[in-house]
């Protein structure tokens, strides 16, 4: 076999970064042309946009769209509402679904395969054939709280948050990686005489850094980008989250800056989030593509 030549090995090298600049540009770009175009007045900000001036930082730039983008809209509650929704229902969602696939894996009670295979048969249906029922249920269901008995789940927190703690897709990625793991761990700690709390807690838990990544990641997505059912159970603006808070720029007229400068707002807690994990998550990535 013809060894590499030095010339074509730089020449695979040069078009292996150029592909991967290419690639980078694609997901680059949309969120710089967002940024950029939130400086900008909307005269300029649509003129912009026939050429290449819309990924740069030229013309009247400046951050007047931020300010009228407060004004307009209470932004800082929106992204309470999202951030606190959406880090409870992902700790909540974590821990549920973490206990619910250690069970399925690891201790032996009958039904267990119907009761996974009925869990992963929630993936196929969608949250819109359900919407309707599931209001039915939250508006008349009680809650015990400081305040006494409240008769509804309507306009409250809980609401957008208890019906997304537990799902299929995040129990399927628990119950596949606990899958992988040896063992003998687990029978060795029951010889040791560890609980099986002990055991989830302490033997397992610290080894699914990867899964609990990409689980939270992807929780993470889904409920920060709510807005069918928040916009169903929500009318009170004090807990709406930045979703819905996003009709408040298409009144009247449509000021497209402020509405670039408030995406760019929201979006900053989601590469937040992301930057915080993106080493489990590429971790995961590495393992599971080890396992296959």
């Amino acid at each position: 076999m013809a060894a590499i030549s030095p010339d074509n090995r730089g020449l695979r090298l040069f078009v292996r970064y150029l592909v991967l600049v290419l690639v980078a540009l694609i997901f680059v770009l949309p969120l710089l042309f967002m940024v950029m175009s939130s400086l900008k007045p909307d005269q300029q900000l649509l003129a912009d946009t026939s050429s290449f001036r819309a990924f740069l930082p030229v013309g009247d730039v400046g951050l007047t769209n931020y300010v009228e983008a407060f004004e307009r809209a209470p932004v800082r509650l929106f992204v309470f509402n999202s951030v606190l929704v959406t880090g409870v229902t992902v700790a909540l969602s974590l821990a549920v679904c973490s206990l619910a696939a250690f069970s399925f894996v690891f201790l032996q009670w009958r039904g267990r395969e119907l009761v996974l295979s009925i869990i992963l048969a929630t993936l196929i249906v969608p949250f819109e054939t359900i919407a309707i029922p599931l209001l039915l249920i939250v508006s008349k269901l009680p809650w015990i709280g400081l305040d006494g008995i409240e008769w509804t789940w309507l306009n409250t927190y809980r609401v957008q948050i208890i019906p997304w703690i537990a799902d299929g897709l995040t129990v399927f990625l628990f119950v596949q990686y606990f899958k992988d793991l040896p063992g003998e761990l687990v029978e060795a700690s029951r010889v040791e005489g560890a609980s099986w709390f002990q055991i989830y807690w302490r033997v397992i838990l610290p080894l699914s850094g990867p899964v609990v990544a990409t689980a939270a990641i992807l929780k993470f997505l889904v409920m920060y980008n709510q807005y069918l059912w928040p916009l169903i159970v929500v009318q009170q603006e004090q807990y709406r989250p930045v979703m819905v808070g996003l009709q408040y720029f298409f009144q009247l007229n449509v000021a497209w800056g402020e509405v670039m400068a408030y995406l760019t707002l929201i979006t900053l807690p989601v590469l937040a989030f992301y930057l915080v994990l993106q080493r489990a998550f590429i971790a995961s990535i590495a393992s599971t593509g080890v396992k296959g």
